[in-house]
């Protein structure tokens, strides 16, 4: 089974950032519509002037990469057999789920209020439609689908890491995280590739 990836002070934050957005983030309605697509949330974070999104911002998009990524992974875990595919999901829910009781208490050293913005909503909305488009399907077809989904995730979010979140940000503790989970992000897609290749093998 893959280790996890993330050093603890990074999941410590990354889920104490979620833990926050159910409290303070913004209600959908109060913003405008995100963009349509697959591809909205990466053109969102490309488009973003790193002025642009404040360290309130960069937070409730932390949010909800952390929170489309369990949900990922969660729902392979509940429906995949495959051996490769439960323990790459295992290990991804593990990375950001690992440190819940240290969310409160992290999120009020850090001040940081996740408020909602155009990539935030981006994000929510392209896994809420990944996951109906996984839904549907099952064995094979399913372990395909989640193994591609995974890769194009961590594509998106190592796009927005590199030209939103890192330039935007604000407070030296985010930004050294950004920098600091960067690896680990970029280590997962690795993982995610091998995973989608040997599904395209098997075909």
């Amino acid at each position: 089974m893959p280790r996890s990836l993330l050093p603890a002070a990074i999941l410590i934050t990354l889920t104490a950032l979620t833990g926050a957005c159910s409290v303070f983030g913004r209600s959908r309605e109060a913003s405008p519509a995100p963009a349509a697509g697959p591809a909205a949330a990466s053109a969102a974070a490309s488009a973003a002037p790193a002025s642009a999104l404040s360290d309130a911002n960069i937070a409730a998009i932390v949010v909800a990469a952390n929170n489309a990524d369990i949900s990922y992974a969660e729902q392979a875990l509940a429906k995949s057999q495959d051996a490769d595919v439960r323990s790459f999901a295992t290990m991804v829910r593990a990375d950001h789920q690992g440190v819940n009781r240290a969310a409160t208490a992290l999120v009020t050293r850090l001040k940081v209020t996740p408020v909602d913005n155009q990539l935030s909503f981006d994000l929510r909305d392209d896994a809420e439609t990944k996951r109906l488009r996984l839904r549907d399907l099952e064995g094979f077809a399913f372990d395909s689908a989640y193994a591609a989904n995974e890769v194009s995730y961590h594509r998106t979010v190592l796009d927005a890491i590199d030209k939103a979140l890192i330039p935007s940000a604000r407070n030296a503790e985010l930004r050294a995280l950004l920098i600091e989970v960067r690896p680990a992000v970029a280590a997962h897609l690795g993982h995610a590739e091998q995973l989608a290749a040997g599904k395209t093998r098997r075909r």
